[in-house]
C-alpha cells in the first residue's frame, strides 16, 4: 500500500465536496510527474492525504483513498474545458487521472502545524517552491498526519 498528498482547490472540489459525492475523478493534472504517479504507482486502496491548496487556509483537510486506477482524463479531449490539450487524442491520451473516494473529513492541519513536526521536515508538500498537486507520503508520515487531524 502507498500513501499519497492530493492537492485539490476547494473552490473546484473541497473535502465537502467529496464527503457529498462520495467520490470524484482527480481530473486536470497537467504535470508528467504527477501523472506518472498516477499511472504508474497508485493502486486500488492507496491512502490520501486530501490537501486543500490555493486557498485562504491550505492544508490537510482530511482522508480519501483510491478507489479507481489510473485512465484517461477526458477533460484532455475537451475543446471547451479548460485542461484541454489538441495534441492529446483518444488513441494516444498523454494525461491520467484516478478516481478517490471519501474516507474521512479532519481537523485542518495547516502547513505551518505541520512544520512545527520535525518528523514531517522531508515532505515534499513542506519544501520551498514545490508546486507539484500529488507527492508521495511514507507511512510514518501518513500514521502521524492521520492521527494530528483526528481521524
Amino acid at each position: 500500500m502507498n500513501y499519497w498528498l492530493m492537492k485539490s482547490e476547494p473552490d473546484d472540489v473541497g473535502i465537502d465536496d467529496l464527503q457529498r459525492l462520495g467520490q470524484v475523478g482527480w481530473y486536470g493534472v497537467r504535470n508528467y510527474q504527477a501523472r506518472n504517479f498516477m499511472r504508474d504507482a497508485m493502486a486500488i486502496g492507496d491512502g490520501v492525504l486530501f490537501y486543500h491548496s490555493s486557498c485562504a487556509e491550505p492544508g490537510v483537510a482530511g482522508l480519501a483513498e483510491v478507489c479507481r486506477t489510473a485512465y484517461p482524463d477526458p477533460t484532455q479531449f475537451d475543446p471547451e474545458s479548460e485542461y484541454f490539450d489538441p495534441k492529446s487524442t483518444p488513441d494516444a491520451p498523454r494525461w491520467q487521472q484516478v478516481d478517490v473516494r471519501f474516507v474521512a473529513r479532519g481537523r485542518l492541519l495547516s502547513i505551518d502545524a505541520m512544520r512545527a513536526h520535525p518528523e514531517l521536515g522531508g515532505m515534499q508538500v513542506l519544501k520551498r517552491g514545490n508546486r507539484l498537486s500529488i507527492t508521495p507520503v511514507t507511512e510514518a508520515e501518513w500514521t502521524l498526519i492521520k492521527g494530528l487531524i483526528g481521524c
